[in-house]
């Protein structure tokens, strides 16, 4: 057998693989999702970090339903780099009608020239808070009521030493932002769920990250992550180090995606995609089995060139490779609907999402740059952001 029939018949066996972990995927989103958060033990006050960048979809929408939850102390503090920041006026805006509310408002020293803007961002703001729990979200999630106290009964579990949470995409906008939207709800999050099936809890995500003032300092605190791309899992991963767990908070936020064009989502994905590959290059390479369309597809492209070199049977195995996997990808994604309660998609898009998601993932592997708020980075050892014609630190 030559090397196309091989491959033909290797890259069937792959999108059979990726077909069953699509299914198996589906079903633990859909356990994932029914569980039901429990009440803290107590309430002790808390404070909510916020770092804000311009004026994105929903953002006061997003905001106020932080500032209207149903718990008994918190703190809110907003944070902008400069006092020029659209989304300053939303801030204030919201600290003028809910009177109250705990309302702060940082402004920043300015943009930084280099490293993790964010970060930096909530540099400046940490100064403000006053309690001893602090929570850290992205502005473009929104919560219900009860997320605050979903977030610290994860908090006072045993053991544990950072609460994070998953999210679902809510699109805000035409056909891109659907298609990152469908990223985030039928890749991302299916892969966290097997993950956490699987044992692992390594994961700590920017959408919510809960701990004790004194778990931040023992662990260097946000200064060793100024620099740092993956500062989110780099959080979690140095709270592991020191004996405490991660807690998944049983709850979902919805998370605004908002994609001008084919080349802002293409840009934002790829820099995903490289922040994975920083922190496990060798498991980001191999979940490429885990799209199994694109997989097909592959199978019977080589099945094709096998059969015109006179090899039999490798478009066969193609031909039914694809057909498995497009089948079960649409049940897998419709299962995922259901469970998340999210607005059905038609399946062109579907593959549409799945071929852009294999080419994502086939750019982000083939790189070390990426883009960020307008400005470039080169990703450098151990995931050091270096703004594109500047050395590394020694």
């Amino acid at each position: 057998m030559g090397f196309p029939g091989a491959a033909s018949w290797l890259l069937a066996a792959a999108a059979i693989a990726g077909t069953v972990y699509q299914a198996a995927s589906a079903v633990l989103v859909r356990r994932l999702v029914a569980h039901t958060p429990a009440p803290p033990a107590e309430s002790p006050p808390v404070t909510l970090l916020k770092p804000l960048c311009g004026d994105e979809p929903w953002l006061e929408a997003n905001l106020r339903s932080f500032c209207e939850q149903r718990y008994p102390d918190v703190q809110i503090v907003f944070g902008v780099h400069t006092g020029d920041d659209p989304a300053l006026a939303v801030a204030e805006r919201l600290r003028r009608e809910l009177p109250q509310a705990d309302i702060s408002v940082v402004v920043g020293r300015g943009r930084p020239r280099d490293g993790n803007p964010k970060v930096a961002n909530l540099i400046d703001m940490l100064p403000a808070a006053r309690h001893d729990i602090l929570v850290l979200s992205d502005s473009d999630m929104a919560v219900g009521p009860d997320f605050l106290s979903a977030v610290v009964a994860t908090l006072q579990e045993p053991g544990v030493g950072v609460a994070t949470s998953l999210y679902v995409g809510r699109p805000a906008g035409g056909i891109w932002s659907r298609l990152g939207a469908m990223g985030i709800n039928h890749g991302f999050l299916p892969a966290v769920a097997v993950a956490t099936a699987i044992g692992r809890d390594d994961g700590c995500f920017g959408a919510t990250i809960a701990l004790r003032r004194d778990t931040l300092a023992a662990v260097g605190g946000l200064e060793s992550l100024r620099e740092q791309l993956a500062d989110d899992y780099l959080l979690g991963a140095a709270v592991r180090a020191h004996g405490r767990s991660i807690g998944l908070v049983p709850y979902l936020p919805r998370s605004a995606v908002h994609e001008a064009d084919a080349a802002s989502l293409f840009a934002h994905e790829v820099r995903w995609g490289r922040t994975l590959g920083s922190i496990d290059g060798a498991g980001y390479a191999a979940s490429l089995v885990t799209l199994a369309v694109p997989m097909g597809v592959l199978a019977l492209a080589a099945g094709w060139a096998a059969g015109s070199a006179g090899e039999s049977g490798g478009a066969v195995a193609g031909a039914l490779s694809l057909v498995a996997a497009l089948l079960g990808r649409l049940w897998a994604v419709r299962s995922e609907e259901r469970s998340l309660e999210l607005e059905r998609q038609p399946a062109w898009l579907v593959m549409a999402r799945d071929l852009l998601s294999f080419a994502v993932q086939a750019v982000a592997l083939s790189g070390r740059t990426v883009s960020w708020r307008g400005r470039r980075f080169r990703i450098g050892r151990h995931g050091v952001l270096i703004p594109l014609g500047e050395s590394p630190r020694p």
